[in-house]
């Protein structure tokens, strides 16, 4: 809001404008007047006129009172459209501005909730909050956050605010361990205050941390369907007693659809399975430190790690897509369980396979799979006066 200007030129004349400053609820009315004091004689209410952040205001909306003052009457005053409060302002017959007040007009704060909070590494408290179920209040308002030690203490205030977002605080330093903290937020305006619920958490129990490093992801020899993820533990908790378990989500190269592995357990390393042939692929591990001293809490999960990329090989077979090889026509079928290890390795194409159990078994029987495809090929080529011809595999 602009500064009031009680005097014009060299000290001429003055003016006030009642009530300075006010603050009112939306939809209230208002009656403000305009008072010339001074020299020139000239100066009377019959010259004045009123302005609302610099729009001049209708004549049926001011009279005249007496000589020198002129009254204003506003009714169903919508909020304010600007948080510092509207301009009001009395001007002079030539435009000049005789005086200004500012205006409010807006609602008290709600009460605000869902406060959340996250400890990075221990070393530190993060929290945010909703502003109450409307949130707009037209008016300047104020957050405070507070923080305390359950059983004793004094209230503190945080201070490093918006740092993850316009609702939120930070709380760098200086935090207890195995000691409850109660949490809670302030909201003020000209209107009135309102104070959450508190929040009662443990330290421990809100842990966060980095993402895992050293995210590398290779090929699985030839196999042309899978990737190995391996990763590093979040080493900035290697001091402290914690369980983590992580995440994997992986997606291709031209999409921006990730598929989330959830099944890693507390591994640093996974196979991925079911992938397409010849294929790029982007590939993150995210952690969640849990049990930190021996807390029943489930943890918070970190930030992805940054994306790392690989490829699968190209398949070596015709066809999009790859997939288990099928017995040629007059071959000898191994029956049941030829088709038993066909059903398996289709379960295992549409999962991502990161248990404790050995691939070698696996990798055994696809490796003899593309080799006994790959001479079936050969087979193929031979001319029809039994020379054998050169074959030609699929363009790459």
């Amino acid at each position: 809001c602009v500064l009031r200007a009680p005097r014009v030129g060299s000290g001429a004349h003055t003016a006030v404008i009642s009530p300075q400053d006010p603050t009112l609820l939306i939809g209230s009315s208002l009656q403000a007047t305009c008072s010339v004091h001074g020299d020139p004689p000239g100066a009377t209410a019959e010259g004045l006129y009123w302005t609302l952040n610099g729009r001049r205001l209708a004549p049926e909306l001011s009279r005249v009172l007496n000589a020198s003052t002129l009254a204003l009457a506003l009714a169903n005053l919508n909020g304010s459209r600007q948080q510092s409060g509207d301009n009001l302002v009395c001007h002079a017959r030539d435009g000049s501005i005789l005086a200004g007040s500012c205006l409010y007009v807006g609602l008290p704060p709600e009460k605000p909730f869902n406060i959340s909070c996250w400890s990075k590494n221990m070393k530190d408290l993060t929290c945010r909050w909703t502003p109450g179920a409307l949130g707009e209040t037209f008016l300047h308002t104020n957050y405070s956050l507070k923080y305390k030690l359950r059983w004793y203490g004094q209230d503190n205030t945080c201070e490093e605010y918006h740092t993850v977002g316009p609702h939120s605080c930070h709380i760098p330093k200086d935090l207890a361990l195995f000691t409850p903290y109660e949490i809670w937020v302030e909201a003020t305006n000209r209107l009135g205050s309102a104070r959450s619920d508190v929040l009662t958490l443990d330290i421990l129990d809100v842990v966060t941390t980095d993402p895992p490093p050293d995210v590398h992801v290779s090929r699985v020899g030839g196999l042309e369907d899978q990737l190995s993820v391996r990763w590093v533990s979040p080493p900035a908790l290697k001091d402290f007693l914690f369980q983590a378990k992580y995440q994997i989500r992986y997606r291709v190269e031209d999409s921006v659809d990730w598929k989330v592995v959830d099944d890693v357990s507390n591994q640093t390393s996974c196979r991925l399975a079911g992938l397409k042939p010849g294929t790029v692929y982007f590939v993150q591990v995210r952690c969640n430190p849990f049990g930190i001293y021996g807390s029943k809490k489930a943890g918070i999960w970190s930030e992805w790690s940054h994306p790392t990329a690989a490829s699968t090989p190209r398949s070596e077979r015709p066809g999009p897509g790859g997939g288990a090889c099928e017995p040629r026509g007059g071959e000898p079928s191994s029956g049941p369980v030829r088709r038993e290890l066909k059903q398996f390795l289709g379960w295992l194409k549409k999962h991502a396979y990161c248990s404790n159990l050995s691939f070698r078994l696996y990798d055994q029987w696809r490796a003899w799979m593309q080799k006994s495809h790959k001479t079936r090929n050969q087979d193929e080529g031979i001319l029809p006066s039994g020379r054998r011809g050169t074959t030609r595999g699929p363009a790459r």
